[in-house]
């Protein structure tokens, strides 16, 4: 064999396709064909991946597979000829290279849980007015590490230590204009950036920004870890606090722990839930302060309660604005977009359903999320694209995925722009669907949005049919 092209993905993680540019453009090149070479030498199975779902290495190598390439492993001890006995140890491997990812998350999670109730420091920037220490095993200050700078040895390791005096200074001095002089957050950026002080060179100063140091425990010397979790890169979650882990006084502290639980009040005053009356009231002032209202406005008021507060207190922002005497006609016709498309959603839903019977395919609805699992082989999500008109008078529909249900097909149903007919319809497997929020144009859209536009929806039906064992046979 002659090696033609090499794809590598050093150093990159195999429990996800994220990230791997290799492997998606080895993908990518075999299924638009020609992709200048016949077999792909694979130095193991584990080497597509060690992804949660078994299924998921064997599709990508099914896909090769389909474009008439063939699958050459170079370290495994069977030929990959599509014998059973090849089949069954090809999964159990893929099994093995999962279950290798999730006991290797529990011995480093609780490496570092060790680590951090030592007082050591798990990655991460140091934050303003704090630097990185490397120490040794004797904690003996070995030098101070610079921006992307990393320990080498084994037994070193990392604290935290207050950083140059000015920085700190600053950082003093945000707590105290908090919490005497009651200045937002808002208000100590602005008055940071006039005084030309930067959080680093390349950024200024943002309402962000300041609460972040005026939360973050580190500023009195705590360690803590583990707010956040993003375990075998299946779902990021925010823990509750009895989950975090922590160790108090493990750094030097840069303001005191009175002073920053006196900010800690203020917040957590701020945040208090606060009754109908008072919402109304601060709409009212804004409204008469303003002349107008809209969600957006509402957002970028401080102390102010969030836009989607408002609607889950009096049932949308609409009836809100009527009681404190704002009617905007824009959000009438919004709403009645909105009104249509949940007129519009029942009927296609039981036109896909129906056209899946029609097709030999059984479905079920989940009644919470509505994702449609078809022959219990596969999933569906079906979005609906709301049509909108820009001010040049062109259509235009902006697409949300549904990430978080992880459909194998998105069915993206383009409305009208009376958002009463279906247009047409995008069928994107996971492995092809952005993954943000597209804006589709009624023609000239690329080649990877079009490739997948439908007139109607007989590719997905025909996916459902089913046939006689002798048929396939």
């Amino acid at each position: 064999m002659a090696v033609v092209r090499t794809y590598a993905d050093e150093g990159k993680s195999g429990l996800s396709l994220e990230g791997r540019r290799s492997l998606q453009s080895l993908l990518h090149d075999v299924q638009n064909g020609s992709p200048g070479f016949n077999a792909i030498l694979v130095y193991d199975v584990t080497r597509w991946g060690r992804f949660q779902d078994a299924d998921e290495s064997a599709y990508y190598e099914y896909l090769c597979r389909r474009s008439g390439i063939e699958v050459v492993y170079c370290a495994e001890p069977f030929e990959n000829d599509g014998s059973p006995m090849a089949v069954i140890i090809k999964s159990v491997k893929r099994a093995m290279a999962a279950e290798y990812s999730r006991e290797l998350s529990v011995k480093v999670f609780a490496g570092q849980c060790r680590l951090i109730e030592l007082g050591f420091r798990q990655g991460g920037t140091a934050g303003f007015g704090l630097r990185r220490m490397l120490v040794d095993e004797h904690r003996q200050p070995k030098g101070e590490l610079g921006p992307g700078e990393r320990k080498s040895l084994q037994l070193d390791r990392v604290v935290l230590t207050p950083g140059p005096a000015e920085e700190v200074a600053v950082v003093q001095q945000i707590f105290e204009w908090f919490t005497d002089a009651r200045r937002s957050e808002q208000e100590i950026a602005d008055t940071l950036n006039e005084l030309a002080i930067r959080p680093d060179p390349d950024r200024v100063w943002t309402r962000g920004s300041v609460h972040q140091i005026l939360i973050n425990e580190k500023y009195i010397g705590h360690n803590v870890y583990n707010r956040t979790s993003y375990k075998l890169k299946v779902k990021r979650v925010t823990n509750p606090s009895e989950m975090w882990v922590r160790s108090d006084r493990a750094f030097q502290a840069v303001v005191s722990a009175e002073l920053f639980t006196h900010a800690k009040q203020i917040i957590l005053e701020r945040s208090r839930p606060v009754d109908d009356a008072a919402m109304l009231s601060q709409l009212r002032d804004l409204y008469a302060r303003v002349g107008m209202l809209s969600g957006l406005l509402i957002d970028e008021q401080v102390g102010m309660p969030s836009s989607s507060t408002y609607r889950q207190r009096f049932g949308g922002l609409l009836r809100a604005y009527t009681l404190v005497g704002f009617l905007p006609q824009r959000d009438y016709e919004y709403l009645a977009v909105n009104q249509a498309l949940r007129s519009a959603r029942p009927d296609v839903m039981a036109s896909v359903l129906s056209g899946l019977a029609e097709a030999g395919g059984s479905a079920r609805q989940d009644e919470q999320t509505a994702l449609l699992t078809v022959n219990e082989e596969f999933t569906v999500s079906i979005v609906l694209a709301r049509c909108l008109r820009t001010p040049a008078g062109a259509f235009r529909w902006r697409v949300r995925f549904d990430t978080s249900l992880r459909p194998d097909i998105t069915v993206v149903v383009r409305m009208t722009s009376d958002s009463m007919q279906v247009l047409d319809y995008y069928l994107f497997p996971r492995i092809d669907a952005p993954p943000e929020a597209v804006r589709v144009a009624e023609e000239g859209n690329a080649t990877c949005l079009d490739t997948y536009r439908f007139e109607s929806l007989d590719n997905l039906y025909a996916m459902a049919a089913r046939s006689s064992f002798a048929v396939a046979a």
